[in-house]
């Protein structure tokens, strides 16, 4: 059960990628992970460290002794964590216009004053910046 809790903590770091699509919750694909790997992560990835790039190449390169169910689903998982980290990145520069205009932030250091203005939705809220706030999780 160790391994499974470490698993839901080190999976929001995964990298990102460059892609907009749905996203799935960081703590969904955690256990979908942890469900469907959990013991061929114990048997074929004991010594390995558990960070997302570690973790999927070492699930990768087991391919061969992986049960069905893990096979069928890391990749769905570590996709998903993917696209969720690569919206949460992508906020900023879709919501540019929208975090000066609507939310009067000027300062790039004030993320988290456009974030909450963000997410409270100011009206006149551009459809791509709203769209992102939404798949990166922040609503």
């Amino acid at each position: 059960m160790n391994l499974i809790r470490l698993i839901l903590l080190v999976l929001p770091i995964a990298a990102a990628s460059p892609a907009l699509a749905q996203t799935m919750k960081f703590e969904d694909s955690a256990a979908l992970l942890g469900a469907s790997c959990a013991k061929d992560i114990e048997a074929n990835c004991r010594g390995v460290n558990l960070d997302p790039t570690r973790m999927k190449d070492c699930l990768s390169r087991n391919q061969d002794v992986l049960s069905p169910q893990c096979k069928s689903d890391y990749g769905k998982a570590f996709e998903a964590i993917q696209k969720r980290v690569a919206a949460r990145a992508a906020v900023f520069k879709l919501c540019e216009r929208d975090i000066v205009k609507l939310c009067g932030v000027t300062d790039k250091n004030e993320r988290t004053k456009a974030l909450e203005c963000l997410i409270a939705g100011p009206r006149g809220i551009g459809i791509n910046c709203n769209k992102s706030v939404t798949e990166a999780g922040y609503r």
